[in-house]
């Protein structure tokens, strides 16, 4: 992962709200969780809801999906994981002395 993928990917997680539908989609796991399921977990309204899940959907790390009339959210865990990854990657390596 770049530098700019992950500002923007962590721009987008720096709302509360948005974080916590975030932790919500992680506990929910691969099959996501419908977008009224959402609403109703986060006591939010539907166009306050549509705001965070169109600015989570522009940074990749949402994805969305039509199940006849139920639109379906799921976390894109490979680019989360690039993400945890490029964020851990120096860990513990120490400093570099020029």
């Amino acid at each position: 992962m770049e530098l700019d993928k992950a500002a923007v990917c962590l721009s987008k997680l720096g709302n509360p709200a948005r974080l916590a539908m975030f932790r919500l989609l992680v506990k929910a796991g691969d099959e996501g969780l419908a977008v009224g399921d959402i609403q109703k977990e986060l006591n939010m309204p539907h166009s306050t809801l549509s705001h965070h899940i169109s600015h989570m959907m522009t940074s990749g790390l949402l994805i969305q999906s039509r199940e006849g009339r139920v639109l379906r959210c799921r976390l894109d865990y490979q680019l989360t994981n690039s993400l945890l990854d490029y964020l851990m990657e120096d860990c513990c390596k120490g400093l570099q002395k020029a």
